[in-house]
């Protein structure tokens, strides 16, 4: 009767460890997930592409995981519990880390519309200056029409920047400011080419 009841005892034990073991970590699971749609949200996909990205990617691992240990008689979720913990760990420094990266993009594309608005200006007066030879006219009718393009992009860019699209007001900005530098450029070397 002892041995039965031993058994018995045995057997529930058992079955206990077995489903404490066995029992996925969903709570784990949906903390990690609003932690990554946290990230998601605050523009981790825009400013940190390839991070949010490994992110994302680790997260499918677990979940393929977990599928896996579901389909088994003795599930056993440590590791994956680990994982989770990894994950989540990442996604909560993604969501500082992109606060600081969006930030920088912001200063940065602020001083690029600025320096561009300078230059652009600049190149207006320049333009005034420049020689007028046969040459020079046709020059002048394609940096004229450049400016014009230059000037549409500053004002694409800055109602980007207004609506807090920093990394899409970067990218313009930089190739007009490239343009406009180019520009100015040409106009100061082909005024000192007159002058000399």
């Amino acid at each position: 009767m002892m041995k039965k009841i031993l058994l018995v005892l045995t057997a529930i034990s058992m079955s206990v460890i077995f489903t404490s073991c066995g029992k996925v970590p969903q709570a784990q699971i949906d903390t990690t997930n609003a932690a990554i749609e946290a990230a998601k949200t605050a523009e981790a996909p825009v400013y940190l592409p390839v991070e949010f990205t490994a992110l994302q990617d680790s997260m499918n691992v677990i979940m393929t995981e977990v599928e896996v240990q579901n389909g088994k008689l003795f599930k056993k979720f440590g590791d994956i519990k680990i994982k989770l913990d990894s994950t989540l760990a990442l996604a909560i420094k993604l969501n500082a880390d992109v606060i600081i990266k969006k930030e920088e993009v912001r200063k940065e594309s602020e001083t690029l519309l600025i320096s561009t608005k300078t230059i652009t200006q600049e190149n207006s007066k320049l333009i005034l200056k420049a020689p007028r030879g046969k040459e020079g006219a046709i020059v002048l009718v394609q940096i004229k029409s450049d400016i014009s393009t230059i000037d549409s992009t500053i004002t694409e860019a800055q109602a980007s920047y207004d609506k807090g699209l920093y990394m899409e007001t970067l990218n313009k900005i930089k190739a007009a400011n490239e343009s406009a530098t180019k520009i100015n450029t040409e106009l100061k070397e082909a005024i000192a080419k007159v002058r000399r």
